[in-house]
Parts: structure tokens; C-alpha cells; sequence
């Protein structure tokens, strides 16, 4: 991943901003639940990404990651709308409680731009995504960078077609939907209407997406790693961040690992596992080939 990379992260002010003042408004209206559902993972699961992760003879990797991790940002789907006995097989390989998190094709994000195309295609997205039942979880559309306010009726008529009984999340990342408050409040509360998640992106190279602000009961963030020592301080700031908000009524975290070059994805995400599990005793597993890694070897 890319996007937001820069030369020189140990450059970058890493403070998580303080909230919009509406996130705690949304999160007052929930009443938290007893057990927080909380899904943590990387963004794919093949070995060439995820290197030294998986052990010596390991014959499908789905399968051993779903049993490490509880999630995954399947990114595979941006690129385009698999088979339904694909889906039907990824459903058959995960355990129970597994979710899948995918990404909305490039035909309805960046190539058609929520253009009148692209409803037929999201038709059929929904029919064969739907094949995964009770695994899926938050579907996410991410828009392009050059994807503008001047496009907003477009966002209006996409939000309001959009099956509800499908959980979506949005990421907009040009800088106009941020910079100017009387666009960002509009999108806020379009969002907010819908009940649709608003993406957090922590990257190094673009902070104004960090702009604290969640439109319903789901923290969906997307923590991209600069592969430098900095990336593990910023995993504990995260679980502070987190612990206030589940103590403010916050339900549904949703938190995937990437880094600029994918090298150690698996191990923050167990690390951020083991801080999960201290911190708001989220009482999830963490991948038992990690467990004995230290961060700080790392780098």
C-alpha cells in the first residue's frame, strides 16, 4: 500500500488528532453492549505479502490465516467481482466467527466514479458478496483521490440506493471533503442519516484523513504502517484512543494492518491484538507463531 507514503517518516507528528466534537454525540445515542465486537487483521492473505508468516508446508493459506486471525480486509474484490463458487469456497474454508471486510470493485469506485452505470454492477457485487452470509462483515468503498465535493449528488443518489441491510463504509480521500467544514458536516451527516461508517485512514503522508469523526456505532480503520520504529507507539495510541471510545458507547471496532512495503503486517497485528487484549480485554487470539516475537526486533 502506497498511498500516504513518505521518505522520512520519523519527519511525521504521529498524534492521533483529538475527536470531532460529534463522534461522542453518535456514540452517546448506544447503549454499549456487554461484549464489544472487535475484528482485527491485514488486507490479504497470500504468502508472497505476507512473508515468514506462514510455517514451512502449509497447503492453503486461507485457511491457516483464518485460523490465526478474525478478519480480513479483503482487498482481492476491488479488482474484480469473483466467481459466486469462489465466494462459496471462502465461505467453506474460515471457522465460524471468521468475517470477511471487502472492498467494492474499481468499476464502482474508480472507474465508473458512482456515475449512472454503476448500479447494475453493484447489483451483482451484492449478489455474489451476499454468498459469504453471516463471515461478511463491513463492505467499504473507497473512492478515488481526485474524487471531489463537486461530485456530491452522485455520493447522494449512491448512499440512498444502497441496500441497508448490507454494512457500508466510505473513504474519501481528497482533501476537499475535510478542508472545507460546510462540505465535511454534509458528508457527516449524510453518513450519519444512513448509518454508514466513516473510514479512518492513519497513514504518514495524508494526516487530514485522521479526522476523528465517526457518523455511526463502527470505528473502521485502516493503519498503514511506515515500516520504521514509530509504527508500534502508534499501535498503543490506537488502544488508548479505542478504550475511550468503547467507554463512551462504542460497539463494532473494525482495524486492519497494512505497511508501505507488506513485510511485517502479521506481527502488528498480533502485537495490536495483545495490547486489544489488555487494555479493553477483548480476549482475542493471537496468532501462535507470533506470540514469541519481540516488536523491537523488528528494526
Amino acid at each position: 500500500m502506497k498511498f500516504g507514503k513518505v521518505e522520512h517518516p520519523e519527519l511525521i507528528d504521529f498524534t492521533i488528532p483529538q475527536d470531532h466534537p460529534d463522534t461522542e454525540v453518535v456514540l452517546s445515542t448506544n447503549k454499549a453492549k456487554e461484549k464489544t465486537n472487535i475484528y482485527v487483521g491485514c488486507a490479504k492473505w497470500n504468502r508472497q505479502d505476507l512473508k515468514n508468516f506462514y510455517p514451512r508446508g502449509t497447503k492453503d493459506e486461507l485457511v491457516y490465516y483464518s485460523s490465526q486471525f478474525n478478519g480480513i480486509e479483503l482487498n482481492a474484490t476491488f479488482y474484480r467481482i469473483f466467481p459466486a463458487e469462489q465466494y462459496q469456497k471462502w465461505y467453506d474454508k474460515t471457522p465460524v466467527g471468521f468475517k470477511f471486510f471487502p472492498k467494492m470493485t474499481q468499476d464502482v469506485s474508480h472507474l465508473r466514479r458512482l456515475n449512472d452505470k454503476v448500479y447494475e454492477i453493484t447489483d451483482r457485487y451484492l449478489e455474489v458478496t451476499s454468498l459469504l452470509k453471516e463471515k461478511l462483515g463491513t463492505i467499504f468503498l473507497q473512492m478515488h483521490n481526485n474524487f471531489g465535493p463537486k461530485n456530491w449528488d452522485r455520493v447522494v443518489r449512491f448512499v440512498e440506493y444502497w441496500p441497508k441491510e448490507f454494512p457500508l463504509a466510505l473513504e474519501f480521500r481528497h482533501t476537499d471533503w475535510f478542508n472545507d467544514e460546510k462540505v465535511a458536516q454534509e458528508l457527516y451527516h449524510l453518513l450519519e442519516e444512513n448509518s454508514m461508517a466513516n473510514v479512518l485512514v492513519d497513514t504518514a503522508g495524508r494526516r487530514d484523513l485522521m479526522h476523528m469523526r465517526l457518523t455511526n456505532n463502527e470505528a473502521f480503520i485502516r493503519y498503514v504502517g511506515a515500516n520504521h520504529e514509530s509504527d508500534y507507539p502508534r499501535l498503543d495510541d490506537w488502544i488508548k484512543r479505542l478504550s475511550a471510545w468503547k467507554n463512551k458507547g462504542l460497539n463494532n471496532i473494525h482495524f486492519f494492518v497494512h505497511q508501505n512495503l507488506e513485510l511485517e503486517s502479521p506481527l502488528l497485528s498480533a502485537y495490536f491484538i495483545e495490547q486489544l487484549n489488555k487494555g479493553l480485554d477483548a480476549k482475542l487470539t493471537v496468532p501462535y507463531t507470533l506470540v514469541k516475537t519481540k516488536p523491537n526486533t523488528l528494526f
